[in-house]
């Protein structure tokens, strides 16, 4: 699974409410899925490690679930599912005289066992009824459903039970305030119709628990079974499930029965269902496997522009990791409100609304990583699944890794080192509060685990990995642990088995010190060099707290550069406190501690003017070079320092650019008039679209120079950031045909180009724009939306009280009843700009109160707000 991916985001211009924007999507990664959820499962305290919640083990299996087969139909008015399970189970290894099953909030209508009952999975249910059968007593608290049989089974029988029930995802029971009100497993979006512009849908999110929210099984990842999923629709509707499309069969009343059918076990929490109006593209492998691209009908002709590489991924992923893709399709399907960036089910991966766009959007960025992430999770996860959710990194911080592959791949390796970048950042920031195990056998809640530990934090200790063992054995290793569990479950003692069977090396002490224990490294390096030997002395400190975490092993290369010659040398830190020696004729031109960029941690290192210079001439490490321009940033007044920063602006590397670039905000120094000249060509000329808009950010910085016609030239962009931003510098300075302007742009179908104008109509505060707003927000997909209340917000701020007063029951309501958490987080802002009207205090007050999205209730907290 995977949180709300940002690429989206980096198309507007609005960067100081990005900030507020990406903290909170953050807050749900994990993220990516996958997204995410958390809370502190070990608290650091000098030496001390402190665990908090219960032990977690896998789930004791008493039967082994073999085969499910489910006959659905929906109760749109009542938010209801009626169906009918028909499972088969063998005891696991003891004699069984009951069956407990995972069933939250059902009503239970019957419960028989049925005899001989053959190919259940293909045979109608009037023709199963028609089979022996035996009533079954039961008992049933709403959330586990003991099953008594009429005497004793072994592992040598097979039982098969018929369960007639009807599921109320909308009214489970909580065990506790702590379970979020909105995992219900089975969601209807828009179920009366009434909400206009939303289309009716009905779909799942099974991960961790929520498939027993809507249908009965053992509800726990080291379970797995083979299934077919009977689903009544009404006609005018799509339907995707796991598995093939065996049959479709209308009858006399305008419903239609689709019957899916999936061959090889999964896990329960990768079952899926979805159910609504679609367009359906379709690809084709060159072995037969299809794959289809289920997208709201408007988006039907941009459905191969958003999802067109995945045949070459699939090609890619089946060929690094040797094996090929080994269901039976592949589908993804985009669906409104969807409580996760997306979701791994196995054969049908379920997307957010915002995946889908239209195809000159994406020239400002694809979904690629997040289409990679949960691709990937069809080896690691579906195929091999972590056999507990304290074992998950076994399945994220693989998908988040296979990101950096496709990236390195499709790309190159500087896109997929800044991508790298970017992770270890995320985590780092996480590891400020937070600082526990990888793998968790103490926890709370299974939900703590959905974090950038088991997301972005795994992904680097498989880069270090890859790098320590090298690329032919790391994916022969990944190889070994794929066929070794395949269809089966694993947990980190098997990753580390298969390292070891293909290396030949005990590896214990990798994975003890990345997976077991928490934190990282914090290395401080001082540099010194000795004449009378002709060395260069690196004196390494180990700083973190090696009584809570440990003293790191590891082995890293380092790069001496002398009279333009540079020597790489192997070395390993394993001491709390170290010297390492290099021979050298003089004082060296640059040392680079971790030369290939691939540690996991912090590094102090000073390094003069001089050095950095020498760093960004001679690397051809993208991080290096990064680090450079990023200690050479506000050194503008130096002239070797901007001399550097003039050249990095046409760096072959984007990235490199739109950082130089930025470093010129504001300036007013020497060299204006050729630096300016630089920056106009870049903003009109440069291939990456970031950077044309940093440009154009840093040209509006000149003071007076609101008048540069390239703001005017770049309206005309082919890409919507670039217009965005153009737009924004451009109407600020309210030109003679600014209006006209803004009414050119106000109906755009990108909403990052509707949030400048609307950045425009907020300065004027007209009160007939109010009704504007509101209109446009209504359409926008969250994280556009979250944006918009900012700029909804300064012209509420601007405006007169009435138009004030008539906002706050739609910000209310929006605060209080967004399917999205940061959504209400955005109404609840725009509220706290109204506090002198009476009244809203208390409604913000109150709001706080009864919020249950434990993600925005920690933000309060971190606000302090509650």
């Amino acid at each position: 699974m995977t949180d709300i991916k940002n690429n989206v985001l980096l198309r507007n211009g609005f960067c100081n409410f990005f900030g507020i924007a990406l903290l909170f999507i953050a807050f749900g990664a994990n993220a990516g899925n996958h997204i995410a959820k958390r809370d502190t499962v070990l608290r650091r305290n000098p030496g001390v490690i402190t665990r908090q919640g219960p032990y977690r083990p896998s789930r004791t299996l008493k039967h082994d679930l073999i085969h499910t087969r489910l006959d659905v139909e929906f109760d749109w008015l009542r938010q209801h599912v009626h169906g009918t399970a028909i499972i088969s189970m063998k005891p696991h290894f003891y004699p069984q005289n009951t069956i407990e099953l995972d069933a939250k909030g059902f009503e239970i209508k019957s419960i028989t066992q049925l005899s001989d009952p053959g190919n259940f999975g293909s045979a109608t249910l009037k023709e199963l009824s028609e089979k022996s059968s035996k009533k079954l007593d039961f008992s049933y608290d709403k959330r586990k459903l003991i099953i008594k049989l009429t005497k004793e089974y072994t592992a040598r029988d097979t039982i098969v039970v018929k369960i007639d029930y009807v599921a109320k995802p909308n009214e489970l029971p909580r065990e506790s305030q702590n379970e979020n009100p909105n995992e219900k497993g089975l969601y209807f979006i828009n179920p009366d119709g009434m909400d206009e512009g939303k289309p009716k849908q009905i779909w799942t999110q099974g991960e961790t628990e929520g498939s027993s929210c809507w249908f009965p099984t053992v509800d726990a990842p080291n379970v797995k079974f083979t299934q077919d999923i009977y689903v009544t629709v009404d006609s005018t509707y799509k339907t995707l499930s796991n598995g093939l499309l065996i049959s479709q069969e209308p009858d006399n009343s305008g419903l239609r029965t689709d019957h899916w059918k999936q061959s090889l076990p999964a896990a329960p929490y990768l079952t899926m269902i979805a159910v609504g109006d679609f367009a359906v593209a379709k690809d084709m492998m060159p072995n037969g496997l299809e794959l289809s691209y289920y997208v709201e009908p408007k988006y039907g002709g941009d459905a191969h522009a958003i999802f067109g590489r995945t045949p070459e991924m699939m090609a890619f992923f089946s060929n690094i990791f040797g094996i090929e893709y080994p269901w039976e399709k592949y589908a993804q399907i985009a669906v409104r409100d969807f409580v996760a960036g997306a979701m791994e089910n196995t054969t049908a991966t379920v997307h957010e609304e915002g995946v889908q766009t239209d195809a000159r959007s994406i020239l400002d960025g694809n979904s690629d990583a997040v289409i990679a992430h949960e691709l990937a999770h069809h080896w690691f996860g579906d195929y091999v699944t972590a056999e507990e959710w304290g074992q998950l990194p076994l399945n994220e911080s693989f998908a988040n890794y296979s990101e950096y592959l496709w990236s390195e791949y499709y790309i190159g390796k500087n896109e997929a080192d800044w991508q790298n970048l970017q992770e270890l950042k995320t985590y780092l920031a996480e590891a400020e509060t937070k600082q526990v195990p990888m793998i968790r056998y103490f926890y709370k809640d299974r939900e703590n685990m959905f974090d950038s530990h088991s997301y972005a934090k795994g992904g680097r200790i498989l880069h270090m990995l890859r790098k320590y063992v090298g690329d032919d054995a790391f994916f022969k290793s990944l190889q070994t642990y794929l066929k070794a569990h395949a269809l089966g479950t694993a947990e980190i003692s098997d990753l580390r088995e298969a390292f070891e069977k293909v290396t030949g090396e005990d590896l214990n002490w990798f994975f003890d010190q990345w997976f077991f224990r928490p934190g990282h490294p914090l290395l401080k390096i001082k540099q010194e060099y000795s004449t009378a030997t002709n060395k260069v002395l690196l004196k390494i400190t180990q700083t973190q707290d090696t009584l809570a975490s440990t003293v790191y092993r590891l082995p890293l290369k380092i790069d001496v550069w002398s009279g333009g010659k540079k020597n790489r040398y192997s070395v390993l830190v394993d001491k709390a406190n170290q010297t390492l020696e290099f021979p050298s004729a003089k004082k060296p031109d640059l040392v680079i501690f971790d030369a290939e960029s691939q540690l996991l941690g912090s590094v102090e290192q000073e390094k003069d003017r001089a050095e950095l210079v020498y760093q960004y001439n001679h690397s051809d490490q993208f991080v290096q070079k990064y680090e450079a321009l990023a200690q050479l940033e506000g050194k503008l007044q130096d002239s070797t320092a901007r001399n550097v920063l003039i050249k990095a602006m046409t760096d072959p590397f984007w990235k490199l650019r739109q950082m130089a670039i930025s470093n010129f905000a504001e300036y007013d120094g020497d060299s204006f008039a050729a630096i300016e000249k630089i920056i106009q060509s870049r903003a009109r000329t440069d291939r990456h679209p970031q950077v044309r808009a940093e440009a154009i950010i840093t040209l509006a910085s000149f003071g007076d120079n609101n008048n540069d016609p390239v703001f005017r030239e770049a309206l005309s962009d082919s890409s919507y950031q670039v217009v965005s931003v153009a737009l924004d510098k451009y109407l600020v300075n309210q030109p003679a045909d600014a209006k006209d302007v803004a009414a050119q742009f106000e109906d755009s179908p990108d909403d990052a180009v509707v949030a400048s104008v609307g950045n425009y109509y907020a300065g004027l505060a007209e009160p007939d724009r109010y009704e504007w707003f509101l209109e446009k927000m209504k359409r926008m997909k969250p994280t556009e939306k979250y944006n918009f209340l900012q700029v909804f917000g300064k012209y509420l701020i601007k405006s007169k009280q009435d138009v004030q007063r008539k906002s706050i029951p739609v910000l209310e309501g929006m605060a209080r009843n967004n399917p999205s958490y940061f959504v209400r987080f955005g109404a609840y802002q725009a509220l706290g700009l109204l506090t002198d009207i009476q009244g809203v205090p208390a409604i913000r007050k109150d709001i706080r109160a009864k919020e249950t999205e434990p993600k925005l209730k920690e933000m309060y907290t971190q606000f302090g707000e509650l």
